[in-house]
């Protein structure tokens, strides 16, 4: 190759010019919008809590008076001190910058900030479907993985078929038949669990402890029972899509040992999918299951929200809609900002 030929090819292969897209400049519009987004429900939520609860029938301030004699001067006196006396309009707009502070109001039946009533129960909804998350999060990603590498066999067939069973039943009859056959008993099988409530009362230290384990056993059972198969189910789908991708073919070829392809090849590109869910599931976790709570007496945001609706107890009603929805929301932002950090495609 002659010299003169070369200064040609050096030519050829710069590139050529015009306005360069700095490396990672994807990444901050991606997360950008997906804030905005985020913004946008919750301000949804906020105005949809207001009206969606005051379709409801009844009227809380008869109901507070516990089917007394109350003149209608004593009504008229508890709808102004709760400020049901004001045009809806003037109700929205009190509501809604109330809200933006973090006030949602005084509850009509316990005569407390909402605020108050919802950090108090927080706690033992955490507890409860926190415990319950982690067991079948981790119980659906191993069972799942298993069961695609291992597809076809009778192991396989028996996970998703009770996987299947379990998620189609209704997990307020499953808790009821625990109750029934775990606390009650039934036929020679003694009661061996609490029917309900988090404590027996009465007790402290470890001796508290056990207490309330003891009456978790159930509502956990219940909740890994009917939430497991759907991680399981997902797991097993995203897996078995990645069984013949030529990079597996290849580790295998290289002479690595069947288990270590699936824990070091397989699973890690396969968890889109169930990272999506495990956000999801765990902005439900805030949420609390609801007739779960209610079913087994647990004193959680799900059976302080079945209570307050059954007034209605709006003020009640509306900062714990406000608080499951934006839970759920934020958690399903933040695994749309994960997801760049697994696959970086995705925020081009």
């Amino acid at each position: 190759m002659t010299a003169e030929a070369t200064p040609a090819l050096v030519e050829e292969r710069e590139p050529a010019a015009g306005p360069r897209v700095r490396k990672g400049s994807a990444y901050p519009r991606y997360l950008a919008g997906k804030v905005a987004g985020a913004a946008v429900s919750l301000l949804a939520v906020l105005v949809t809590s207001f009206f969606l609860f005051r379709l409801i029938p009844g009227d809380p301030v008869k109901t507070m008076t516990g089917g007394r004699q109350v003149s209608a001067e004593q009504l008229a006196a508890y709808r102004r001190e709760f400020g049901l006396d004001l045009p809806l309009w003037r109700q929205f707009t009190d509501y809604c910058g109330k809200a933006l502070t973090g006030d949602f109001g005084t509850s009509y039946q316990f005569r407390s900030p909402v605020v108050d009533r919802i950090t108090e129960a927080l706690p033992n909804t955490l507890l409860l479907t926190g415990t319950a998350f982690v067991l079948y999060t981790a119980l659906g990603i191993f069972l799942g993985t298993r069961s695609a590498w291992r597809r076809g066999t009778v192991g396989d067939r028996v996970n998703t078929g009770l996987a299947l069973t379990l998620y189609s039943i209704p997990s307020f009859w499953l808790g009821l038949l625990l109750i029934i056959v775990l606390s009650v008993g039934i036929g020679p099988l003694p009661g061996m669990f609490p029917t309900g409530g988090m404590e027996s009362g009465g007790k402290e230290g470890f001796a508290y402890v056990l207490d309330v384990a003891h009456h978790l056993v159930l509502p956990v059972v219940t909740l890994v029972a009917v939430e497991y198969g759907q991680t399981l189910l997902v797991t097993r789908s995203a897996l078995l899509d990645e069984m013949g991708s030529d990079y597996l073919t290849t580790a295998r070829a290289k002479g690595l040992r069947d288990d270590l392809v699936r824990r070091r090849h397989a699973v890690p590109n396969a968890l889109l999918p169930t990272v999506t869910l495990i956000f999801i599931n765990l902005g439900r976790t805030v949420a609390g299951v609801i007739l779960v709570e209610t079913v087994f007496s647990w004193p959680g945001l799900g059976g302080l929200f079945y209570q307050a609706l059954s007034v209605p107890d709006l003020p009640l009603v509306q900062g714990l809609f406000f608080v499951f929805a934006a839970a759920v929301i934020v958690m399903n932002t933040l695994a749309d900002l994960v997801y760049p950090l697994l696959d970086p495609r995705v925020a081009r």
